[in-house]
């Protein structure tokens, strides 16, 4: 039932798309030909002739959709983000296809004005038509309609968390129908739902119960129990699915690997492992940073003069710091401090009134200007324009034993900037609330992320009460 159900949904589905995808192209010959919106006039082209491709267009989008996912159940994803980001891919491709298509057929007189407008057309009804159907599946879900029942064996504090999380998310259109357990009697309830019996009464329960799923939520303690367990759920046709006593140690993102056939969890989900992922964040740091350079050169060298005539001592400070991989590299900086024993330098914070700036460094640094020459360690590679920031080695050795998971910002580039900052967490603040974000970016980065913080930053930039 569960499977003919989705079956149908996905041909309606696949009927919707269909008909946003044609209103798209419609709507595009309409703009380009039968209005003078673009000032070309509004003499009307060829309706089949423009219309025509249709025929090509209509399969080939529908397949890249299915290729890219866009056919699966998305009831478990709250926001539509993913989903946008898959069909911004399919419409490309799809786009592209259509234009070598015309191009093979030799129809070069297509309107290249109709095609950017239906390229744009058909990703944004796209995208709103999923929204809306996505929000109106979710409100019937809601209501108990589409509701899928799910039997959880355990009821441990694995389990009660599960239950406590399908019950504050009606979106999902789950229902827990009820609990197996070894330790418990019929007459006891967890968070409200009722115990149905022992995990040897497993196959009864699914024989004489609506049930969808069967989620298996135990301790490792208790793992002698799914071998059985997951025999049982597929003699009577019912998938089975098991919460890891582990995933507490799991990224929100897990991310599955495989050596010879062994299965691998990646505890830690890092985007930058990939390797076009790092092309992508190298081009995007030299995209910015060398015409920034050549842009502001003016810039460096009057501040480079002035640093070197409000103090004696050199114009840059380098400064070693742990980067990628824990490797260490010397940062450079404007100097804003005088000159200072090597020992007091390397174990000291600046405060915000501290007597070793100079009247010109307490400037350059509240204004960021002292940064400006770690561009040089985005061009050596030690350093990326958004990241964490990297620390001292000693504060590292030290924050390393009292921060938890101090150190997985370090399977990164450090930046100039990046999300802790953004978000206030800089200078004299809280070390463990910077690392929470520093590994929130570590495992979400994208490149629409690294956008968004250089241009608040930008914006940000002489409004940080934490810059001194």
């Amino acid at each position: 039932m569960i499977r003919e159900n989705q079956r149908i949904f996905n041909m309606a589905l696949v009927v919707i798309d269909f008909s946003v995808i044609t209103l798209a192209l419609i709507l595009a010959w309409y703009i380009r030909f039968a209005t003078n919106l673009l000032g070309f006039g509004s003499d009307v082209g060829g309706f089949y002739h423009y219309t025509l491709p249709i025929i090509l267009i209509l399969p080939s989008y529908i397949i890249i959709y299915y290729l890219l996912g866009l056919y699966t159940p998305q009831r478990t994803k709250k926001t539509i983000t993913s989903e946008a980001l898959k069909i911004i891919q399919a419409n490309c491709v799809g786009l592209f296809f259509l234009i070598t298509m015309l191009f093979v057929l030799e129809l070069t007189d297509y309107s290249r004005y109709m095609l950017a407008m239906f390229g744009i057309f058909s990703t944004v009804l796209s995208i709103a038509e999923r929204f809306v159907i996505r929000k109106l599946l979710q409100f019937l879900r809601s209501r108990r309609y589409n509701i899928k029942y799910i039997l959880v064996v355990g009821t441990g504090e694995l389990a009660r968390k599960f239950s406590e999380l399908i019950i504050r998310n009606e979106y999902l259109g789950f229902a827990i129908m009820g609990f197996l357990d070894e330790n418990h009697s019929k007459a006891d309830l967890i968070n409200g739902f009722k115990i149905l019996g022992t995990v040897g009464d497993l196959e009864d329960v699914l024989s004489h119960n609506l049930v969808d799923r069967v989620v298996v939520a135990i301790s490792h303690e208790n793992y002698n129990l799914l071998e059985g367990v997951v025999e049982t759920c597929e003699k009577c046709g019912v998938r089975a699915e098991i919460v890891p006593s582990y995933y507490i140690y799991m990224p929100t993102k897990p991310h599955l690997d495989v050596i010879e056939g062994m299965p691998l969890i990646k505890i830690r989900h890092i985007p930058l492992d990939n390797s076009f992922n790092k092309f992508v964040k190298r081009c995007f740091d030299l995209l910015l940073v060398v015409p920034a350079i050549v842009i502001l050169s003016p810039l460096l060298i009057l501040v480079a003069i002035l640093v070197k005539l409000s103090s004696p001592g050199p114009v840059i400070f380098k400064q070693e710091r742990l980067g990628l991989d824990k490797k260490s590299f010397q940062m450079y900086k404007f100097r804003s401090m005088r000159i200072q024993d090597e020992g007091d330098e390397k174990h000291h914070w600046t405060t915000e009134d501290d007597p070793r700036k100079t009247r010109f460094g307490s400037f350059i640094r509240r204004t960021s200007i002292d940064e400006l020459p770690q561009f040089f360690n985005i061009l050596k590679g030690e350093m990326s324009l958004i990241g964490p920031r990297p620390e001292r080695p000693h504060f590292v050795e030290r924050f390393k034993e009292e921060i938890p998971k101090y150190m997985v910002k370090h399977h990164v580039h450090p930046g100039m900037t990046g999300w802790a900052q953004l978000n206030g967490y800089r200078g004299n603040t809280s070390i463990k609330k910077r690392i929470e974000h520093d590994i929130f970016y570590v495992e979400n980065w994208s490149l629409l992320l690294d956008v968004k913080i250089f241009f608040r930053t930008l914006i940000n930039l002489f409004r940080d009460e934490n810059a001194y």
